[in-house]
């Protein structure tokens, strides 16, 4: 089903809340968001899932307020530093980051790129074999603590 929807390419608006995915819950998403996205893709051994919450300002706007929460299994994914050699197609931890612990996780963060927006990158090993990213746009990341603290997966 996840599937089929991300490939019909369709916007929610108004964007899903914190149960936007099955399995993922992301119990504090910032007001403001004008519409969501479902993301699901499958490459090099890997599947990730997730959903992206945004406004409707231009991507290059560093006011822009994205939200975009990913899970990714990856068999390979059993500690922190592992992230740096993960095969993601967006969001690669390529050695410009740092760990730091926020939201109450040890995570790997970095500035975001213009690839993926500006503001804060970051990602962690949830358990064994899953990672979940988050990358949140500049206006969101004092909140990012809040933002990582309320993300449950099941």
């Amino acid at each position: 089903m996840i599937t089929k929807r991300s490939k019909a390419n369709k916007a929610d608006s108004p964007p899903r809340g914190v149960t936007a995915i099955k399995g993922l819950r992301v119990n504090h998403i910032p007001k403001g968001f004008t519409y969501g996205q479902v993301r699901v893709g499958a490459h090099d051994g890997i599947r990730e899932y997730g959903y992206q919450w945004s406004d409707n300002r231009d991507d290059i706007d560093r006011k822009r307020r994205s939200l975009w929460v990913r899970v990714v299994c990856w068999s390979d994914a059993h500690e922190l530093a592992q992230l740096r050699r993960a095969p993601l197609q967006f969001g690669e931890f390529t050695g410009d980051e740092r760990a730091a612990k926020i939201g109450g996780r040890q995570v790997l963060v970095r500035t975001g790129d213009g690839a993926l927006g500006h503001g804060r990158y970051l990602g962690w090993v949830e358990r064994k074999e899953v990672v979940i990213t988050v990358m949140a746009g500049q206006p969101l990341v004092p909140e990012l603590g809040k933002i990582v603290k309320g993300i449950r997966l099941s």
